[in-house]
């Protein structure tokens, strides 16, 4: 097969997301802020020849991709394992309230979220083992195009990880993804990736940003 070409894209921001708030599995628009983001990446991509757009069936990675797809005339294709990963009972909680609420939970998923999951969530490693088949299924089904995948935070890291062979038990603490953020695969075959683009905001900023703390105390720069 020739060179598939996979934008991953991070859905636009979301009220909850700008809150430090645990909201993985809740179902949320974009907010203001997230379309004009969206809006921003599809201005971005328009003279780009995109054949197909897939996306999370959330919310708001639904709309994010339909602003994207849009120049194109394209409808978004939703993929149930795209979704974001389920952080069961502490949906919807700001990292605080869990630290206080659930302590020893919060330890075991802060050492190890790839195995770890809160009770009624899920791991990474449940969210990698749903991903990976749709983006196998995805490059298979278009050799020599280029495609846009719309997903989430920690599934696109997690996808990352795989992908790139990093050890996914750090996925949360070693790769960043901002909201309407750009990354570019190309795919020589189903299983061999190249990192073309990381993170990439510079349609809505002119300068990278710094890392925040967003729920991981690992790397921040404010602290």
């Amino acid at each position: 097969m020739g060179i598939t070409r996979v934008y991953l894209i991070r859905h636009g921001e979301t009220n909850l997301s700008a809150e430090d708030r645990f909201s993985g599995g809740t179902d949320i628009d974009l907010s203001d802020v997230g379309r004009w983001q969206a809006a921003c990446l599809s201005n971005r991509l328009a003279d780009d020849n995109v054949s197909a757009v897939y996306c999370s069936p959330m919310r708001r990675t639904v709309e994010t991709a339909s602003i994207i797809a849009k120049p194109f005339n394209l409808v978004p294709q939703p993929r149930d394992g795209l979704r974001e990963i389920h952080h069961g009972h502490w949906e919807t909680m700001l990292r605080s309230e869990v630290e206080k609420q659930y302590p020893d939970e919060y330890i075991s998923w802060q050492e190890d979220p790839f195995i770890f999951a809160p009770e009624g969530g899920e791991s990474g490693l449940m969210v990698m083992a749903r991903a990976l088949p749709v983006i196998r299924e995805i490059v298979i089904s278009h050799p020599d195009q280029t495609v846009a995948v719309i997903s989430h935070k920690a599934t696109i890291r997690l996808i990352l990880s795989s992908l790139l062979g990093f050890d996914a038990r750090g996925y949360r603490d070693r790769l960043d993804q901002s909201p309407a953020s750009l990354n570019i695969l190309d795919f020589k075959d189903p299983v061999r990736a190249r990192l073309m683009l990381f993170n990439d905001v510079s349609h809505y900023v002119d300068q990278p940003p710094y890392a925040e703390s967003r729920l991981s105390k690992w790397f921040s720069v404010k602290e």
